[in-house]
Protein backbone atom coordinates (compact mmCIF):
# COMPACT_ATOMS: atom_id res chain seq x y z
CA UNK A 1 0.00 0.00 0.00
CA UNK A 2 1.32 3.42 -0.95
CA UNK A 3 2.01 6.39 1.86
CA UNK A 4 -0.38 8.44 -0.01
CA UNK A 5 -3.02 5.79 0.30
CA UNK A 6 -2.44 4.70 3.80
CA UNK A 7 -2.04 8.86 4.60
CA UNK A 8 -5.80 8.43 2.57
CA UNK A 9 -7.23 5.53 4.81
CA UNK A 10 -6.00 7.23 8.25
CA UNK A 11 -7.07 10.95 7.94
CA UNK A 12 -10.39 10.11 5.68
CA UNK A 13 -13.05 11.63 7.89
CA UNK A 14 -15.58 12.80 5.69
CA UNK A 15 -18.65 11.20 4.42
CA UNK A 16 -17.58 8.48 1.55
CA UNK A 17 -18.48 9.49 -2.01
CA UNK A 18 -20.63 6.94 -4.10
CA UNK A 19 -19.24 5.28 -7.37
CA UNK A 20 -21.16 4.06 -9.99
CA UNK A 21 -20.45 2.96 -14.28
CA UNK A 22 -22.44 4.17 -17.02
CA UNK A 23 -23.69 2.17 -19.09
CA UNK A 24 -23.38 -0.10 -16.45
CA UNK A 25 -20.84 -2.39 -14.82
CA UNK A 26 -20.52 -5.23 -17.83
CA UNK A 27 -18.97 -4.03 -20.56
CA UNK A 28 -18.24 -5.66 -24.09
CA UNK A 29 -14.91 -5.51 -25.35
CA UNK A 30 -13.57 -2.55 -27.05
CA UNK A 31 -16.56 -0.29 -25.97
CA UNK A 32 -16.96 2.72 -23.42
CA UNK A 33 -17.89 3.20 -20.20
CA UNK A 34 -17.80 6.20 -17.87
CA UNK A 35 -17.18 5.92 -13.71
CA UNK A 36 -18.78 8.47 -11.82
CA UNK A 37 -17.82 9.10 -7.91
CA UNK A 38 -20.22 11.71 -6.50
CA UNK A 39 -19.00 13.13 -3.30
CA UNK A 40 -19.43 17.02 -1.59
CA UNK A 41 -20.06 20.11 -3.58
CA UNK A 42 -16.98 21.11 -1.30
CA UNK A 43 -15.27 18.87 -3.20
CA UNK A 44 -11.81 20.05 -4.70
CA UNK A 45 -10.68 16.71 -6.34
CA UNK A 46 -11.73 13.41 -7.13
CA UNK A 47 -9.44 10.54 -6.88
CA UNK A 48 -9.84 6.87 -8.72
CA UNK A 49 -7.73 3.98 -7.13
CA UNK A 50 -7.77 0.40 -8.49
CA UNK A 51 -7.44 -2.73 -6.45
CA UNK A 52 -3.58 -4.29 -7.36
CA UNK A 53 -2.28 -0.99 -8.46
CA UNK A 54 0.32 1.11 -5.73
CA UNK A 55 -0.50 4.38 -7.06
CA UNK A 56 -3.46 6.68 -7.97
CA UNK A 57 -5.64 5.47 -11.21
CA UNK A 58 -6.58 8.71 -11.94
CA UNK A 59 -7.56 12.23 -11.16
CA UNK A 60 -10.45 14.26 -12.09
CA UNK A 61 -11.19 18.17 -11.05
CA UNK A 62 -14.81 18.57 -9.95
CA UNK A 63 -17.64 19.14 -12.36
CA UNK A 64 -20.11 21.75 -11.76
CA UNK A 65 -21.74 22.55 -8.75
CA UNK A 66 -17.82 20.44 -7.69
CA UNK A 67 -20.37 17.31 -6.29
CA UNK A 68 -19.35 14.87 -8.30
CA UNK A 69 -16.47 13.52 -11.13
CA UNK A 70 -16.41 11.32 -14.25
CA UNK A 71 -13.32 9.06 -15.31
CA UNK A 72 -14.10 7.75 -19.39
CA UNK A 73 -12.92 4.55 -20.63
CA UNK A 74 -13.21 5.33 -24.34
CA UNK A 75 -11.65 1.69 -25.52
CA UNK A 76 -12.66 -1.23 -22.88
CA UNK A 77 -9.97 -4.19 -22.77
CA UNK A 78 -9.15 -6.38 -20.02
CA UNK A 79 -6.79 -4.16 -18.47
CA UNK A 80 -9.59 -2.04 -16.81
CA UNK A 81 -11.09 -4.92 -15.90
CA UNK A 82 -11.34 -5.01 -11.78
CA UNK A 83 -12.10 -3.37 -8.70
CA UNK A 84 -11.91 0.52 -8.37
CA UNK A 85 -13.14 2.93 -4.95
CA UNK A 86 -12.42 6.41 -5.18
CA UNK A 87 -12.16 9.47 -2.83
CA UNK A 88 -12.45 12.92 -2.93
CA UNK A 89 -10.51 16.45 -1.04
CA UNK A 90 -12.29 19.22 0.51
CA UNK A 91 -10.74 22.02 2.05
CA UNK A 92 -11.33 20.09 5.63
CA UNK A 93 -9.36 16.88 4.69
CA UNK A 94 -9.96 13.79 2.99
CA UNK A 95 -13.48 11.56 2.08
CA UNK A 96 -13.53 7.54 3.40
CA UNK A 97 -13.39 5.49 0.66
CA UNK A 98 -16.41 4.64 -1.47
CA UNK A 99 -17.86 1.32 -1.24
CA UNK A 100 -16.14 -1.03 -4.23
CA UNK A 101 -17.33 -1.38 -7.95
CA UNK A 102 -15.99 -4.30 -9.63
CA UNK A 103 -15.83 -3.62 -13.19
CA UNK A 104 -15.80 -6.56 -16.07
CA UNK A 105 -15.46 -6.80 -19.80
CA UNK A 106 -16.87 -9.38 -21.76
CA UNK A 107 -15.29 -11.33 -24.61
CA UNK A 108 -16.00 -14.19 -26.46
CA UNK A 109 -16.65 -17.93 -26.35
CA UNK A 110 -20.15 -17.37 -25.00
CA UNK A 111 -21.47 -20.13 -23.00
CA UNK A 112 -25.11 -21.94 -23.49
CA UNK A 113 -27.75 -21.64 -20.35
CA UNK A 114 -30.41 -24.66 -20.52
CA UNK A 115 -33.03 -25.45 -18.16
CA UNK A 116 -33.82 -28.40 -16.43
CA UNK A 117 -36.69 -30.20 -16.64
CA UNK A 118 -38.47 -27.45 -18.86
CA UNK A 119 -38.53 -23.57 -18.93
CA UNK A 120 -42.42 -24.00 -17.96
CA UNK A 121 -42.56 -24.08 -14.26
CA UNK A 122 -45.91 -24.12 -12.73
CA UNK A 123 -46.08 -21.19 -10.19
CA UNK A 124 -44.15 -22.49 -6.91
CA UNK A 125 -41.91 -24.87 -8.66
CA UNK A 126 -38.37 -25.05 -9.03
CA UNK A 127 -35.78 -25.55 -12.27
CA UNK A 128 -32.26 -26.28 -12.53
CA UNK A 129 -29.88 -24.09 -15.07
CA UNK A 130 -27.02 -24.97 -16.58
CA UNK A 131 -24.50 -23.13 -17.97
CA UNK A 132 -22.01 -24.82 -19.99
CA UNK A 133 -18.55 -24.38 -22.32
CA UNK A 134 -16.28 -25.85 -24.27
CA UNK A 135 -13.92 -23.39 -23.18
CA UNK A 136 -12.48 -24.85 -20.09
CA UNK A 137 -13.84 -22.46 -18.04
CA UNK A 138 -13.63 -22.53 -14.29
CA UNK A 139 -16.48 -20.92 -12.70
CA UNK A 140 -19.72 -19.71 -13.98
CA UNK A 141 -22.05 -16.62 -12.95
CA UNK A 142 -25.72 -16.58 -13.64
CA UNK A 143 -27.42 -12.81 -13.79
CA UNK A 144 -30.99 -12.50 -13.95
CA UNK A 145 -31.90 -9.54 -16.03
CA UNK A 146 -33.27 -7.60 -13.56
CA UNK A 147 -31.88 -4.33 -12.11
CA UNK A 148 -30.54 -4.78 -8.75
CA UNK A 149 -30.93 -8.42 -8.63
CA UNK A 150 -28.09 -10.50 -7.06
CA UNK A 151 -25.78 -12.88 -9.22
CA UNK A 152 -25.19 -16.23 -8.31
CA UNK A 153 -21.55 -17.67 -8.85
CA UNK A 154 -20.81 -21.81 -9.16
CA UNK A 155 -17.16 -23.42 -9.81
CA UNK A 156 -17.75 -25.70 -12.98
CA UNK A 157 -17.79 -29.80 -12.95
CA UNK A 158 -16.63 -31.55 -16.71
CA UNK A 159 -19.12 -33.89 -17.61
CA UNK A 160 -19.26 -37.72 -19.55
CA UNK A 161 -19.23 -34.87 -22.48
CA UNK A 162 -15.99 -32.89 -21.94
CA UNK A 163 -18.22 -29.85 -21.70
CA UNK A 164 -17.53 -27.80 -18.71
CA UNK A 165 -20.78 -26.84 -16.83
CA UNK A 166 -22.31 -25.72 -13.87
CA UNK A 167 -25.67 -26.17 -11.81
CA UNK A 168 -27.76 -23.37 -10.70
CA UNK A 169 -30.86 -24.11 -8.44
CA UNK A 170 -34.04 -21.51 -9.07
CA UNK A 171 -36.70 -21.47 -7.46
CA UNK A 172 -39.72 -21.22 -5.73
CA UNK A 173 -40.95 -19.50 -9.17
CA UNK A 174 -43.45 -16.86 -8.83
CA UNK A 175 -45.75 -15.58 -11.14
CA UNK A 176 -45.35 -11.64 -9.94
CA UNK A 177 -41.79 -11.16 -11.13
CA UNK A 178 -39.65 -11.95 -14.49
CA UNK A 179 -37.43 -14.81 -14.80
CA UNK A 180 -35.20 -14.15 -17.35
CA UNK A 181 -31.66 -15.19 -17.19
CA UNK A 182 -27.86 -14.89 -18.74
CA UNK A 183 -24.73 -16.63 -17.90
CA UNK A 184 -21.12 -16.22 -18.30
CA UNK A 185 -17.75 -17.83 -18.04
CA UNK A 186 -14.30 -16.70 -16.82
CA UNK A 187 -11.45 -17.95 -15.20
CA UNK A 188 -10.27 -17.87 -11.55
CA UNK A 189 -7.60 -16.39 -12.55
CA UNK A 190 -9.35 -13.32 -13.64
CA UNK A 191 -11.87 -13.05 -12.40
CA UNK A 192 -13.24 -9.33 -14.16
CA UNK A 193 -12.43 -10.99 -17.75
CA UNK A 194 -16.24 -12.72 -18.48
CA UNK A 195 -17.23 -14.63 -21.42
CA UNK A 196 -19.73 -12.72 -23.81
CA UNK A 197 -22.99 -13.54 -22.04
CA UNK A 198 -25.55 -16.53 -22.95
CA UNK A 199 -28.55 -16.31 -24.85
CA UNK A 200 -31.27 -14.72 -22.80
CA UNK A 201 -33.28 -17.79 -21.60
CA UNK A 202 -37.15 -16.83 -20.01
CA UNK A 203 -38.89 -19.20 -17.67
CA UNK A 204 -42.60 -19.68 -18.07
CA UNK A 205 -44.83 -19.41 -14.68
CA UNK A 206 -47.63 -21.43 -15.76
CA UNK A 207 -50.95 -22.87 -15.29
CA UNK A 208 -52.59 -18.88 -14.23
CA UNK A 209 -54.70 -17.84 -16.70
CA UNK A 210 -56.67 -19.48 -19.51
CA UNK A 211 -55.30 -22.70 -22.03
CA UNK A 212 -55.49 -21.95 -25.63
CA UNK A 213 -55.67 -23.95 -28.65
CA UNK A 214 -53.45 -25.58 -30.97
CA UNK A 215 -53.99 -26.57 -34.47
CA UNK A 216 -52.75 -27.36 -37.63
CA UNK A 217 -54.01 -27.00 -41.07
CA UNK A 218 -51.68 -29.97 -42.86
CA UNK A 219 -52.56 -32.72 -39.62
CA UNK A 220 -50.28 -34.16 -37.70
CA UNK A 221 -48.58 -36.79 -40.34
CA UNK A 222 -46.35 -34.65 -42.48
CA UNK A 223 -43.52 -35.33 -44.57
CA UNK A 224 -39.81 -33.65 -45.43
CA UNK A 225 -39.76 -30.47 -47.03
CA UNK A 226 -43.40 -29.75 -46.94
CA UNK A 227 -44.68 -26.39 -45.26
CA UNK A 228 -45.59 -26.18 -41.88
CA UNK A 229 -47.68 -24.16 -39.75
CA UNK A 230 -48.91 -24.35 -36.14
CA UNK A 231 -51.62 -21.85 -34.79
CA UNK A 232 -52.28 -20.85 -31.57
CA UNK A 233 -55.41 -19.79 -30.84
CA UNK A 234 -57.13 -18.47 -27.36
CA UNK A 235 -60.39 -16.50 -26.75
CA UNK A 236 -58.08 -14.44 -24.37
CA UNK A 237 -56.85 -11.65 -25.49
CA UNK A 238 -53.17 -12.64 -25.20
CA UNK A 239 -50.64 -10.32 -25.97
CA UNK A 240 -47.64 -12.80 -26.79
CA UNK A 241 -47.72 -16.54 -27.75
CA UNK A 242 -45.14 -19.33 -26.55
CA UNK A 243 -44.72 -22.73 -28.65
CA UNK A 244 -42.88 -25.09 -26.72
CA UNK A 245 -41.16 -28.81 -27.58
CA UNK A 246 -41.27 -31.71 -25.29
CA UNK A 247 -37.98 -32.20 -24.30
CA UNK A 248 -36.30 -28.99 -25.32
CA UNK A 249 -35.14 -25.39 -23.79
CA UNK A 250 -36.33 -23.71 -26.82
CA UNK A 251 -39.11 -21.50 -26.43
CA UNK A 252 -40.69 -19.93 -29.80
CA UNK A 253 -42.13 -16.29 -28.78
CA UNK A 254 -44.44 -14.60 -31.10
CA UNK A 255 -46.73 -11.64 -30.64
CA UNK A 256 -50.26 -11.94 -30.59
CA UNK A 257 -52.23 -10.79 -32.92
CA UNK A 258 -56.10 -10.33 -33.27
CA UNK A 259 -58.36 -12.14 -35.82
CA UNK A 260 -61.53 -11.21 -37.49
CA UNK A 261 -63.70 -13.99 -35.19
CA UNK A 262 -62.55 -12.42 -32.14
CA UNK A 263 -59.76 -14.18 -31.13
CA UNK A 264 -56.26 -13.66 -30.42
CA UNK A 265 -53.19 -16.18 -31.71
CA UNK A 266 -49.69 -16.73 -33.08
CA UNK A 267 -48.66 -18.42 -36.31
CA UNK A 268 -45.64 -20.50 -35.69
CA UNK A 269 -43.45 -21.77 -38.85
CA UNK A 270 -41.44 -25.04 -38.91
CA UNK A 271 -40.90 -24.99 -42.81
CA UNK A 272 -39.70 -26.43 -44.24
CA UNK A 273 -40.70 -29.72 -42.20
CA UNK A 274 -37.36 -31.90 -41.60
CA UNK A 275 -36.39 -34.44 -38.64
CA UNK A 276 -35.76 -32.76 -35.99
CA UNK A 277 -39.67 -31.06 -35.91
CA UNK A 278 -40.95 -34.43 -34.97
CA UNK A 279 -42.20 -34.33 -31.48
CA UNK A 280 -45.13 -33.28 -28.57
CA UNK A 281 -45.68 -29.62 -28.76
CA UNK A 282 -47.78 -27.13 -26.72
CA UNK A 283 -48.29 -23.58 -26.76
CA UNK A 284 -48.85 -20.79 -24.18
CA UNK A 285 -50.82 -17.22 -23.90
CA UNK A 286 -48.90 -14.80 -22.22
CA UNK A 287 -48.97 -10.70 -21.32
CA UNK A 288 -46.42 -8.59 -21.78
CA UNK A 289 -44.69 -7.43 -19.32
CA UNK A 290 -45.22 -10.08 -17.06
CA UNK A 291 -44.42 -13.54 -16.27
CA UNK A 292 -47.59 -15.10 -15.74
CA UNK A 293 -48.57 -17.66 -18.64
CA UNK A 294 -51.49 -19.97 -19.43
CA UNK A 295 -52.40 -23.18 -18.92
CA UNK A 296 -50.84 -25.02 -21.83
CA UNK A 297 -52.87 -26.15 -24.90
CA UNK A 298 -53.53 -29.79 -25.21
CA UNK A 299 -50.66 -31.24 -26.68
CA UNK A 300 -49.95 -31.76 -30.35
CA UNK A 301 -48.20 -34.47 -31.85
CA UNK A 302 -45.56 -33.50 -35.15
CA UNK A 303 -45.19 -36.95 -36.87
CA UNK A 304 -42.31 -36.76 -39.79
CA UNK A 305 -42.65 -39.63 -42.25
CA UNK A 306 -39.90 -41.02 -44.86
CA UNK A 307 -37.16 -40.93 -41.73
CA UNK A 308 -37.56 -44.76 -41.52
CA UNK A 309 -36.00 -46.99 -44.55
CA UNK A 310 -38.97 -49.73 -44.62
CA UNK A 311 -42.01 -49.63 -45.90
CA UNK A 312 -45.17 -52.02 -44.15
CA UNK A 313 -48.12 -53.30 -45.97
CA UNK A 314 -51.74 -52.34 -45.18
CA UNK A 315 -54.51 -55.26 -45.64
CA UNK A 316 -58.18 -55.51 -44.77
CA UNK A 317 -60.09 -58.01 -43.38
CA UNK A 318 -62.88 -59.71 -43.91
CA UNK A 319 -63.31 -58.42 -47.58
CA UNK A 320 -63.80 -54.93 -49.50
CA UNK A 321 -67.59 -54.57 -49.03
CA UNK A 322 -69.58 -54.39 -45.90
CA UNK A 323 -72.34 -53.61 -44.38
CA UNK A 324 -72.86 -50.98 -41.83
CA UNK A 325 -72.69 -52.12 -38.12
CA UNK A 326 -70.49 -54.90 -38.98
CA UNK A 327 -66.92 -55.14 -37.96
CA UNK A 328 -63.64 -54.20 -40.29
CA UNK A 329 -59.58 -54.73 -39.16
CA UNK A 330 -56.73 -52.98 -41.08
CA UNK A 331 -53.92 -55.47 -41.28
CA UNK A 332 -50.58 -53.85 -41.17
CA UNK A 333 -47.50 -55.90 -41.59
CA UNK A 334 -43.24 -55.32 -41.88
CA UNK A 335 -40.24 -57.53 -42.07
CA UNK A 336 -37.89 -55.07 -40.34
CA UNK A 337 -38.36 -54.74 -37.08
CA UNK A 338 -41.00 -52.40 -36.26
CA UNK A 339 -41.92 -51.18 -32.17
CA UNK A 340 -45.35 -49.54 -32.91
CA UNK A 341 -47.35 -49.36 -35.91
CA UNK A 342 -49.58 -45.91 -36.68
CA UNK A 343 -53.07 -46.02 -39.00
CA UNK A 344 -53.59 -42.75 -40.25
CA UNK A 345 -56.44 -40.83 -41.94
CA UNK A 346 -55.90 -38.50 -44.16
CA UNK A 347 -57.40 -35.09 -43.53
CA UNK A 348 -58.28 -35.74 -39.81
CA UNK A 349 -57.26 -33.07 -37.56
CA UNK A 350 -57.52 -35.68 -34.38
CA UNK A 351 -54.43 -37.77 -33.45
CA UNK A 352 -53.54 -40.91 -35.30
CA UNK A 353 -53.97 -44.62 -33.95
CA UNK A 354 -51.25 -46.26 -32.43
CA UNK A 355 -50.59 -50.11 -32.03
CA UNK A 356 -48.24 -51.89 -30.34
CA UNK A 357 -46.44 -54.66 -32.82
CA UNK A 358 -46.93 -58.68 -32.36
CA UNK A 359 -44.15 -60.43 -34.00
CA UNK A 360 -45.83 -64.03 -35.80
CA UNK A 361 -44.50 -66.02 -38.77
CA UNK A 362 -41.94 -63.99 -39.34
CA UNK A 363 -43.54 -60.47 -39.90
CA UNK A 364 -44.24 -57.69 -37.35
CA UNK A 365 -47.83 -56.40 -37.22
CA UNK A 366 -50.71 -54.81 -35.78
CA UNK A 367 -54.42 -55.41 -36.46
CA UNK A 368 -56.40 -51.94 -36.37
CA UNK A 369 -60.44 -52.62 -35.20
CA UNK A 370 -63.08 -50.76 -36.24
CA UNK A 371 -66.07 -51.75 -34.87
CA UNK A 372 -69.36 -51.12 -35.35
CA UNK A 373 -68.29 -49.45 -38.80
CA UNK A 374 -70.38 -46.44 -39.47
CA UNK A 375 -70.04 -43.86 -42.93
CA UNK A 376 -68.03 -41.40 -39.97
CA UNK A 377 -64.88 -44.23 -40.45
CA UNK A 378 -65.09 -42.75 -44.35
CA UNK A 379 -61.73 -41.84 -45.73
CA UNK A 380 -57.93 -43.10 -47.24
CA UNK A 381 -56.06 -44.75 -44.45
CA UNK A 382 -52.08 -45.24 -44.28
CA UNK A 383 -50.19 -47.17 -42.35
CA UNK A 384 -46.76 -46.37 -41.10
CA UNK A 385 -44.08 -48.13 -38.68
CA UNK A 386 -41.73 -46.48 -35.81
CA UNK A 387 -39.39 -47.15 -33.03
CA UNK A 388 -39.40 -46.81 -29.40
CA UNK A 389 -35.97 -44.42 -29.51
CA UNK A 390 -37.73 -41.90 -32.09
CA UNK A 391 -41.63 -42.57 -31.67
CA UNK A 392 -41.97 -39.29 -33.62
CA UNK A 393 -40.16 -40.04 -36.18
CA UNK A 394 -42.22 -43.08 -39.23
CA UNK A 395 -41.10 -45.41 -41.94
CA UNK A 396 -42.60 -44.60 -45.06
CA UNK A 397 -46.44 -45.09 -45.70
CA UNK A 398 -48.13 -48.26 -46.99
CA UNK A 399 -47.40 -48.41 -50.44
CA UNK A 400 -49.21 -46.71 -53.44
CA UNK A 401 -49.13 -49.82 -55.92
CA UNK A 402 -52.01 -51.65 -56.40
CA UNK A 403 -50.47 -55.27 -56.60
CA UNK A 404 -49.97 -56.78 -53.18
CA UNK A 405 -49.59 -56.03 -50.63
CA UNK A 406 -52.53 -54.17 -51.06
CA UNK A 407 -51.89 -49.98 -50.89
CA UNK A 408 -54.09 -47.14 -49.25
CA UNK A 409 -57.08 -48.28 -48.41
CA UNK A 410 -60.36 -46.15 -48.92
CA UNK A 411 -63.55 -46.45 -46.91
CA UNK A 412 -66.49 -44.71 -48.60
CA UNK A 413 -70.58 -44.79 -47.64
CA UNK A 414 -72.77 -45.66 -50.99
CA UNK A 415 -75.83 -43.52 -50.47
CA UNK A 416 -78.80 -45.25 -50.15
CA UNK A 417 -80.92 -45.55 -53.72
CA UNK A 418 -84.29 -44.61 -53.54
CA UNK A 419 -86.92 -46.22 -55.37
CA UNK A 420 -90.50 -45.84 -55.98
CA UNK A 421 -92.84 -48.60 -55.14
CA UNK A 422 -93.19 -51.40 -57.52
CA UNK A 423 -89.85 -50.34 -59.60
CA UNK A 424 -87.73 -52.98 -60.49
CA UNK A 425 -83.56 -53.04 -61.28
CA UNK A 426 -82.89 -50.21 -63.53
CA UNK A 427 -85.99 -48.14 -63.01
CA UNK A 428 -88.05 -51.69 -63.34
CA UNK A 429 -91.31 -52.22 -60.97
CA UNK A 430 -90.96 -54.43 -57.99
CA UNK A 431 -87.53 -53.53 -56.39
CA UNK A 432 -87.28 -53.18 -52.94
CA UNK A 433 -84.78 -50.08 -51.81
CA UNK A 434 -81.16 -51.21 -51.31
CA UNK A 435 -79.25 -51.34 -48.10
CA UNK A 436 -76.28 -49.01 -47.50
CA UNK A 437 -73.11 -50.27 -48.08
CA UNK A 438 -69.97 -49.77 -47.00
CA UNK A 439 -66.80 -50.65 -49.80
CA UNK A 440 -63.28 -50.93 -48.95
CA UNK A 441 -61.61 -49.59 -52.06
CA UNK A 442 -57.66 -49.90 -52.64
CA UNK A 443 -56.48 -47.36 -54.62
CA UNK A 444 -53.28 -45.82 -56.15
CA UNK A 445 -54.55 -43.45 -58.24
CA UNK A 446 -58.66 -43.33 -58.41
CA UNK A 447 -59.90 -44.34 -61.48
CA UNK A 448 -62.10 -42.68 -64.12
CA UNK A 449 -65.01 -44.40 -62.46
CA UNK A 450 -63.93 -44.29 -59.13
CA UNK A 451 -63.97 -40.39 -59.76
CA UNK A 452 -67.68 -40.55 -61.19
CA UNK A 453 -68.45 -42.56 -58.23
CA UNK A 454 -67.09 -39.89 -56.11
CA UNK A 455 -68.89 -37.50 -57.81
CA UNK A 456 -72.16 -39.21 -57.07
CA UNK A 457 -71.90 -39.97 -53.72
CA UNK A 458 -73.01 -37.64 -51.23
CA UNK A 459 -73.48 -39.66 -47.67
CA UNK A 460 -69.78 -39.36 -45.53
CA UNK A 461 -67.32 -37.07 -45.09
CA UNK A 462 -65.70 -37.28 -48.34
CA UNK A 463 -68.50 -37.33 -50.60
CA UNK A 464 -69.52 -33.67 -50.03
Amino acid sequence: MTPILTALLCLGTLPKPTIWAEPGSVIPMETSVTLWCKGSLKAQKYVLYKDGYPETWEEQKPLEPKDKAKFPITDMTSVYAGRYHCYYESPTGWSEPSDQLELVVTGANKPSLSVLPSPIVPSGGNVTLQCGSWRGFNRFILMREVEGQPSWTRDSQRAPSGEFQALFPVGPVIPSLMWTFRCHGFYSNTPQVWSLPSDPLELLVSGVLGKPSLLTQQGPVVTSGQNLTLQCLSDVSYDRFALFKEGTSDLLQLHGRQTQAGFSGADFSLSPVKSSRGGQYTCYGGHNLSSQWSAPSDPLDILVTGQLSYTPSLRVHPGPTVAPGENVTLLCQSLSNVDTFLLSKDGAADASLRLRSKYRAGKYEAEFSMSPVTPAHGGTYRCYGSIKTSPYLLSYPSPLPLSPPCANIVLRALCPQKHRAGMGEGGSEGSTPHTALLHLVLLSTPSPEFSRWRRRSTWGPQGK
